[in-house]
């Protein structure tokens, strides 16, 4: 604005010259001067360059009135609070209702006798519906009363106590009751004062119907108005009568000695709708997810039990949630996997080499096996899952802080990766590597465990046969067993299937 204003007076400068630019602005005051007089506003005397009493009274009479609304608007900073209940108000009873089936209890209360698919299904239908009642002329209403509420709430919120102090230095804030003696007062005094009033003014929509804006307040206040309609309505049509007749401006034109100054502002539009939706969607879809975590781990952790006998399992030293804590803490990633590669190496550890073995050295070698393809597939599978336990150990240590390739790197370049781009790049590169890798080794021992697997149950049911096939001496392979091996290869399919389903459940995109 002041860029603006001396501007204008360059070029009245460069037309007419500096002495007879100022005779001109004189003239210009003079004349603002002969307009104000006539206003019914008797706010300001020319000749002392004086605000007066009445203008005071003004200030005071919108500060009373207002008292109320102000305190309401003050008890409650969040924007985000004025958006939402410009919406909630204009919701219809059916929506109402729908709002109330999208609530995370609502949610987590329907998952008791409901499939996680089937409540997916039910809450991205209810979004549907709940958004579907919106139609463009609701929304541009609902966005009409946000603005004008937040064009309230400024107006109303304006220190208008700092302005009438000016005035009556006794006046005490917010004690309305005794009337306070106003006294007249330098103009220029206030003039700063009346340019932030005279802003608020011009960005209050005067004719528009506020009955929607005044509902709002008090449904804030609890049902109470802070505000009555007839009385708003009076204090409309008087700032309607000073706004159309532009005495603040002209005070300030006065005070300022400036003839060419305008009130600026410029009205902001906000579309809140979409974002009051977004965030309906955002806490249904959090509910959504929260139960399928607490399903996912409540899965996880029967799983565990029945595999290992214990949810608390460690194998791993450098590869952990502990160790991943150093880099999440700075954004810059972390372990993805410790979890399902931890339950992978403590079942490679502690049963593999175990059970696994030694069903494995009865079928395959003591076995004595038809004509069948299924041998070297099945021997196979037993070595590649034995070489996984010790590429996930070797995995593992090289992310040692003391002595491994990675976690040395890791170690000397994260203190710096606050203040250095670069080594924020290869830490996040190089988590990112031994995540894929990590990810890999799950994966591909898996594959094994499956193919392992189906063979071994494959075995369980040429066992039961009276006339084996792909077997032809077990008779003699149950003399060599300490556990009978049939009971024995029942318990090694079990858990691999038990183990499988672990895997599948904790890493995405597994074959």
């Amino acid at each position: 604005m002041a860029k603006s204003e001396s501007f204008f007076h360059k070029i009245l400068d460069s037309l007419i010259g500096g002495k007879d630019a100022d005779a001109a602005r004189k003239k210009q005051l003079k004349n603002i001067a002969k307009v104000l007089s006539k206003s019914r506003f008797k706010f300001y005397k020319a000749g002392s360059d004086q605000a007066l009493p009445a203008m005071a009274k003004f200030f005071y009479d919108l500060y009373k009135a207002l008292s109320a609304c102000q305190t309401l608007f003050n008890t409650q900073q969040n924007p985000a609070y004025y958006k939402n209940i410009a919406v909630d108000l204009s919701l219809s009873d059916v929506q109402k209702q729908m709002i109330e089936t999208l609530s995370e209890e609502a949610i987590q209360e329907a998952a008791k006798s409901m499939q996680i698919n089937q409540l997916k299904e039910k809450v991205k239908s209810d979004l549907a519906n709940f958004s579907g009642e919106f139609d463009q002329s609701k929304i541009q209403e609902i966005d009409a009363t946000y603005q004008k509420l937040l064009a309230l709430r400024a107006f109303c919120t304006f220190d208008y106590y700092f302005i009438i102090k000016k005035f009556d230095s006794t006046v005490k804030e917010n004690d309305f009751s005794k009337s306070p003696k106003f006294n007249a007062i330098d103009a220029s005094y206030i003039s700063n004062d009346l340019k932030d009033f005279t802003v608020l003014l011009y960005s209050l929509p005067l004719a528009e119907d506020w009955s929607g804006v005044l509902a709002l307040l008090t449904k804030m206040r609890g049902g109470s108005e802070p505000i009555k309609s007839s009385q708003w309505a009076k204090i409309l049509s008087r700032l309607s009568q000073i706004k159309t007749s532009r005495v603040f401006e002209m005070i300030i034109q006065l005070s300022t000695k400036d003839p060419l100054y305008q009130v600026q502002y410029e009205e902001k539009r906000e579309q809140i709708v979409e974002t009051y939706l977004e965030k309906i969607r955002t806490e249904a879809q959090t509910a959504i997810k929260k139960i399928e975590n607490a399903q996912k781990n409540s899965k996880v952790d029967a799983l565990l039990n029945q595999i290992f006998g214990t949810t608390s399992i460690s194998s791993l030293q450098n590869y952990t949630d502990e160790q991943s804590a150093y880099f999440t803490k700075k954004n810059l990633g972390g372990f993805e996997y410790t979890k399902p590669l931890n339950y992978l190496k403590t079942f490679l550890v502690e049963y593999v080499k175990k059970d696994v073995r030694a069903y494995a050295d009865l079928v395959l070698v003591r076995g004595k096996w038809a004509t069948s393809p299924f041998t070297a597939e099945m021997s196979d599978a037993y070595n590649a899952i034995l070489e996984y336990s010790e590429k996930i150990t070797l995995f593992d240590k090289k992310l040692s802080e003391d002595d491994g390739e990675y976690g040395k790197k890791l170690k000397t370049l994260l203190p710096r990766a606050d203040r250095d781009k670069e080594a924020a790049n290869i830490i996040k590169t190089t988590l990112r590597d031994n995540n894929t890798l990590a990810k890999e080794y799950i994966v591909s021992a898996t594959k094994q465990l499956i193919v392992f697997g189906k063979i071994t149950k494959l075995l369980i049911e040429d066992y039961q046969k009276q006339r084996p096939e792909l077997m032809t001496n077990w008779k003699e392979l149950d003399r060599f067993a300490e556990t009978p091996i049939n009971e024995l290869g029942v318990n090694v399919y079990k858990k691999i299937y038990l183990v499988v389903q672990l895997m599948q459940g904790l890493v995405s995109g597994q074959a």
